[in-house]
């Protein structure tokens, strides 16, 4: 069992710091975000669009979003990232401590276009680029019938065969909150959610599940884990269905990524100008097409295949709980120990 701790994040951040200098160098533009398949496919349909107009695009990968933010922490004297896209937990501190820059909407009329919700999200700073949420996911050749709930976790069955995100991870944050909302109709009530989780505990074999629930499910050690839409989508696909995705009856909450120009960007003018083309109609239909994270742009014609495998589906927007992240962040420390002391404490030894 292994959670990360902040001192192991700020050293993290630290020691990443040095990495986008050479990018500086060159001149390129410097946006820092996910790693992996969101890199490939964001490069695909938004980044090198935008590269076509002749403004160069350097990506810096930056690992979570706490590792991001103490990259940010780092230079902030000198930054050499200009555009930082990072959830919206993470992204709130680094607003709050001018790490990146404030958005009036007079100033950015694409703002316009964009759904309250994920405006709302980013408060003074950048808005949501992209809706996520919270799903569970599952082997579907060892799992049968096909499961609707999050408290399949919790059948005696699964024991030592889920894989359940711990706080610090947002996606502890999350699922807590929903079942929470599920047991009182109130997010906040972590005492609500405490039977179910201890019981989801009692099965778990990982609360830091590694590489991903994803793998771990692939390879045959877990039949459980909690994820993240957009990804379990695209592993469900090139799992060719073994990977299976479910919003579950009790609901989800939307994950939201943020975009946010870096507070005194080297390269401020094409920072702004990559900004609004991401937040832009087109790229934002490209890239749900392609990953599956709901557009926070309004006016985004999505197909409605790719749009049926969002929480945006008309279908599933009323399993959406309204979450306030900026209460969220107030309950969080207090939430993380409840965790430590009652939720960690209850799986097998």
């Amino acid at each position: 069992m292994r959670i990360w701790t902040s001192a192991l994040l700020g050293m993290a951040g630290i020691a990443a710091a040095a990495l986008p200098a050479a990018a500086q160098q060159s001149g390129a533009m410097t946006l820092m975000a996910y790693a992996g398949i969101f890199r490939e496919n964001y490069n695909d349909v938004v980044v090198k669009p935008f590269q076509a107009s002749g403004a160069p695009v350097q990506y810096v990968e930056g690992g979570t979003s706490a590792q991001m933010l103490g990259m940010l922490r780092a230079q902030k004297a000198d930054p050499q990232i200009d555009v930082v896209i990072m959830d919206v937990t993470t992204a709130a501190l680094a607003c709050a401590e001018g790490l990146v820059e404030k958005m009036p909407a007079a100033a950015w009329p694409i703002l316009s276009q964009i759904d309250p919700q994920a405006r709302a999200a980013g408060g003074e700073c950048g808005p949501g680029v992209m809706f996520d949420h919270l799903v569970m996911v599952y082997d579907t050749q060892a799992v049968k019938p096909a499961p609707t709930r999050f408290m399949a976790m919790a059948d005696a069955s699964q024991r030592g065969a889920v894989g359940f995100a711990a706080p610090p991870n947002i996606q502890g944050l999350a699922i807590t909150a929903i079942l929470a909302q599920a047991q009182a109709q109130d997010w906040r009530n972590i005492g609500a959610a405490m039977a179910s989780l201890k019981a989801i505990a009692a099965n778990t074999q990982t609360f830091d599940p590694k590489p991903d629930g994803y793998t771990m499910i692939l390879n045959g050690q877990l039949r459980f884990a909690t994820g993240w839409n957009a990804r379990a989508q695209l592993y469900r696909d090139q799992s060719q269905g073994r990977i299976g995705v479910v919003l579950p009856e009790e609901g989800t909450i939307f994950q939201i990524n943020t975009i946010n120009v870096v507070a005194n960007a080297k390269n401020r003018a094409r920072a702004a100008a990559f900004v609004n083309h991401a937040l832009s109609a087109e790229p934002q239909k490209a890239f749900t097409e392609r990953m599956f994270y709901g557009p926070t742009n309004t006016t985004a014609q999505v197909s409605p295949e790719a749009m049926q495998r969002t929480a945006l589906a008309p279908e599933f927007r009323n399993r959406v709980i309204a979450l306030d992240w900026e209460e969220m962040l107030k309950l969080r420390d207090g939430w993380n120990q409840r965790w430590r002391r009652e939720v960690i404490a209850a799986a097998p030894r």
